[in-house]
């Protein structure tokens, strides 16, 4: 297993981190299980997989991580399943995650994490061969442009960002919370969710061009090359 690379400062990301630190995401990732939501202000509810981000990584996660160059920032996290199966793998990974329960669970699987979110400052900016989005974060932010850009940033030249997408052709900004059905409503965020048509329509202009794309055990991803600097 990698080790983590040094501290440059541990905090909570400020408002961003707040909606996560919400008790029922907290106690979902402390137990393992939900039932946890996204709940839109219209009472839309997405649901969450918890039982899945707490298990070893599946074969649908296996497919994205076959796919990881060089060294690997998972962005979001979670319970850390993904960086720790991406280290098995030989790869210098770190996990970010705005929730300390996420990265508490990370840690304890021996996997490297920060308590950051991916627009605060992060080691190796500039330096990092692969960025995974997966489990929905493509909505992080509610605002796919500076989600990609920041990405970008984070990125050595032609690096590469493997993302989940939604299988339906969606493309929506939208204010959602934490629920786990029984509570009062949290605090409320922007998040994003996107098909993979409105994740490469995002993405093209800003330079990104598709490396892949496939669908497996019911999920959607996206391989995408940074372009090379001058």
């Amino acid at each position: 297993m990698s080790t983590a690379p040094p501290d440059t400062g541990l905090r909570e990301s400020g408002a961003d981190a707040a909606p996560w630190l919400a008790v029922p995401y907290t106690n979902a990732l402390r137990n393992g299980h939900g039932p946890l939501f996204l709940r839109r202000s219209d009472g839309w509810l997405l649901p969450l997989d918890v039982e899945r981000w707490c298990a070893r990584a599946d074969a649908a996660d296996l497919s994205a991580l076959r796919r990881c160059e060089g060294s690997v920032l998972d962005i979001g996290c979670g319970p850390g399943r993904l960086v720790a199966a991406a280290a098995a793998r030989g790869h210098r990974v770190l996990g970010v995650d705005v929730s300390q329960a996420a990265v508490n669970h990370t840690l304890r699987l021996g996997g490297a994490a920060l308590l950051r979110s991916v627009f605060d400052t992060l080691p190796g900016e500039g330096r990092w061969g692969t960025a995974l989005l997966i489990d929905g974060n493509v909505g992080i932010g509610g605002d796919p442009t500076a989600l990609l850009d920041r990405v970008a940033q984070l990125l050595a030249p032609g690096g590469l960002l493997i993302a989940e997408t939604a299988q339906l052709d969606v493309d929506e900004r939208v204010d959602v919370h934490v629920d786990d059905g029984h509570g009062a409503p949290g605090e409320s965020f922007p998040w994003a969710r996107l098909g993979t048509p409105a994740l490469l329509r995002h993405a093209r202009p800003l330079g990104w061009h598709p490396a892949g794309q496939w669908t497996t055990g019911g999920r959607s991803f996206v391989a995408l090359r940074r372009a090379r600097r001058a």
